[in-house]
């Protein structure tokens, strides 16, 4: 698993421009799937079994958050603006890749000196102040760079004691990483019903991927696995989930009852660690879009528990991961039993 997750979180993937991380996840699926292909909105789709009889999809959005490049200044210095949910905390003095059509090129987002600042330095800066530094010229940048390129954290993934694992990505590479860990138990363990695996593009944006994907497959039911919130320090209890303890199964009005309590059922069946997520009104997954796709679509959301989200070193739970699969290869299996 910790092997799978540094492949998937190498594979570059800015929400809108997926192709690096759409390549490596196809070829994952390949030897799992009975069907595997790109569409044309960059998810990567991979069908098993018959989903003529009964079709149940799963799906974990394959884009992260990063930056755009939208202007160059006669320095050289690229200015960029937030793609996604940026925790605008954590990108002073960052260092990035700019992924370009000839390649990558390291860069380094400005920070001013506290020497020179306002005594303000404690403060996020705000999404349009961000300049990155490649320490090229004017013109050499504008030979390499487009308005237009993304630009992804440049870390390198890690794991950690206790079974963890960090890196920029793993919202939600940790969600991918589950769906093709299901694609290896049912080939290891078959099933009779159809499986439609959707890694969808652009969630981190407007959920694009997974609204055309849901329009298109119409599945009689869909499960997502996203990440949420773990506790840390600073997080109350009362809005998070906890590491290791299993996957947070979402209970919202958006959600079908009856699936989030058949979860419930099978994970207490089968001894799999589990914990519950409540919202008063949408999840912020892809499941709002997917429940109301044509004529609505039952859909329940898993989620990995993840500490420091939407920033360059994001913590989740080798453990959690194994403990969302296996409770939706589970579920898979009850609905095989028409149960």
């Amino acid at each position: 698993m910790i092997d799978l997750l540094k492949r998937l979180c190498n594979a570059k993937g800015v929400s809108g421009r997926e192709d690096s991380i759409c390549s490596l996840i196809s070829d994952e699926m390949k030897p799992l799937s009975d069907n595997v292909y790109i569409d044309k909105n960059n998810n990567v789709i991979a069908q098993v079994g018959n989903v003529q009889k009964h079709n149940i999809m799963l799906d974990a959005h394959l884009d992260e958050i990063g930056f755009v490049v939208t202007y160059i200044d006669d320095k050289g210095f690229l200015k960029a603006s937030p793609c996604g949910g940026m925790d605008m905390r954590v990108i002073p003095d960052t260092r990035f890749k700019v992924i370009t059509d000839s390649g990558e090129i390291t860069a380094v987002s400005c920070c001013m000196p506290p020497h020179l600042s306002d005594g303000g330095e404690d403060k996020a800066p705000s999404p349009d102040s961000i300049y990155l530094d490649t320490g090229l010229s004017a013109d050499k940048v504008k030979e390499i760079v487009s308005l237009g390129d993304t630009v992804s954290f440049d870390v390198t993934p890690s794991a950690l004691l206790n079974n963890r694992f960090s890196c920029c990505c793993t919202d939600n590479r940790a969600g991918c990483a589950v769906l093709i860990r299901v694609a290896q138990m049912i080939k290891e363990n078959p099933v009779t019903s159809g499986v439609t695996f959707a890694f969808s593009s652009q969630e981190e944006t407007y959920g694009k991927g997974a609204m055309t994907a849901a329009f298109e497959l119409f599945p009689d039911e869909a499960v997502c696995v996203d990440v949420s919130f773990a506790m840390q320090s600073g997080v109350s209890p009362s809005e998070s989930g906890e590491l290791d303890k299993g996957g947070m199964i979402c209970i919202s009005p958006v959600l079908s009852k009856d699936m989030y309590k058949k979860l419930t059922e099978l994970a207490k069946e089968n001894d799999i660690p589990y914990q519950y997520e409540v919202t008063g009104g949408i999840t912020g997954t892809n499941a709002d879009k997917i429940s109301v796709t044509r004529s609505g679509i039952p859909t329940a959301v898993v989620s990995v528990p993840q500490r420091n989200m939407h920033t360059n070193a994001e913590i989740v739970s080798i453990n959690d991961i194994e403990y969302v699969s296996r409770l939706i290869y589970e579920y898979i299996k009850a609905c095989c039993k028409g149960e």
